[in-house]
């Protein structure tokens, strides 16, 4: 059974997703990569209210088709790469979703069940399908300075399904497997 939730996600929408729950996620979410995090913790100003919002790790390939920008490829990201700044802009700018590849950290997962955020993993190796979802793009921050792939795109997603592997309750599908790996390492190991 897929979950389905719309913009903007609440703490009470957030918190009731479990690690393991399909969702469907619907409305704003706008973009971040390296330089608009490192930007926003060195005390940049975000153009856009995050609060109850969402963040895709994405770098799209974005094409302007008259006076329309189209998105032709939003694949994710690796996410592990944002970890140093991640926990601080949960708290400072109240970003409940987190959308990416690959999971992340200790500090995010503390800061997603102190301030009820969940991370969301996309499926990697899909941006055209992913790109099909995005029915519009509504805006367009820093592409001068920091270049298209990295720039923050404000999206109007329909229907972008993920699944929740970190959950605002502490919850980490990744740090069960990392457990679970390391012991049966140490298992084959000591055979």
């Amino acid at each position: 059974m897929i979950k389905h939730i719309e913009y903007p996600f609440t703490e009470e929408k957030i918190r009731g997703l479990r690690v393991g729950d399909k969702v469907s996620l619907s409305g704003r979410v706008c973009t971040g990569r390296d330089r608009l995090h490192h930007f926003l913790v060195k005390g940049g100003k975000c153009p856009v209210s995050l609060r109850d919002g969402a963040m895709y790790h994405c770098g799209p390939v974005v094409m302007r088709e008259g006076d329309q920008w189209v998105v032709r490829a939003a694949g994710p990201t690796t996410s592990i790469r944002e970890e140093p700044y991640m926990a601080r802009l949960i708290e400072t700018l109240g970003l409940r979703v987190i959308v990416g590849k690959g999971g992340m950290g200790e500090a995010t997962r503390m800061a997603c069940r102190d301030h009820g955020c969940v991370y969301l993993q996309a499926v990697g190796g899909a941006a055209a399908l992913l790109a099909s979802c995005i029915e519009r793009v509504d805006g367009v921050h820093f592409l001068a300075e920091f270049g298209s792939t990295e720039a923050m795109w404000e999206f109007h997603l329909r229907d972008l399904v993920a699944v929740v592997t970190m959950d605002a309750r502490g919850h980490s599908l990744h740090r069960t497997v990392e457990r679970r790996t390391r012991k049966t390492l140490k298992d084959l190991l000591s055979e």
